[in-house]
């Protein structure tokens, strides 16, 4: 649906570490900083990039979005959530679970990146 998905980091090291261990916990590999600062993660020709702005201002999360990771399981969707909190992300929402939605039963877990930025994950869930 779409090919990918930039946020910005005010401390590129510091999302690095982060944002290694959600995807390391969805089995996507580590990403090492670029020349130009960026740190990027991909599957699936499916790229997640941080940046520090190219206008040199701070960078600030979108109000009002949210960006959405597919989980393979439950147990997928925890082990993120868990990484998130543990290097540096906080916890947001309800607690990670099952949530009724227009598609049906989905696995949910909510986090905010150390930048601020609105992270969820999901898993459909049998009917």
């Amino acid at each position: 649906m779409f090919t990918h998905i930039m946020v910005g980091s005010n401390d590129i090291a510091r999302s690095k570490k982060f944002y290694d261990a959600i995807f390391a916990a969805m089995d996507i590999p580590p990403s090492e900083i670029a020349a130009n600062g960026r740190i990027s993660y991909g599957k699936h020709e499916v790229r997640f990039i941080v940046t520090p702005p190219l206008d040199g201002k701070a960078a600030t999360p979108a109000n009002g979005g949210t960006i959405g990771f597919a989980a393979e399981s439950p147990a997928m969707a925890d082990a993120w959530h868990k990484a998130g909190v543990e290097n540096g992300g906080q916890a947001i929402e309800n607690p990670p679970g099952v949530r009724q939605s227009p598609i049906g039963p989905l696995y949910l877990a909510y986090l905010r990146d150390p930048d601020g930025n609105k992270l969820c994950i999901a898993c459909k869930m049998p009917v």
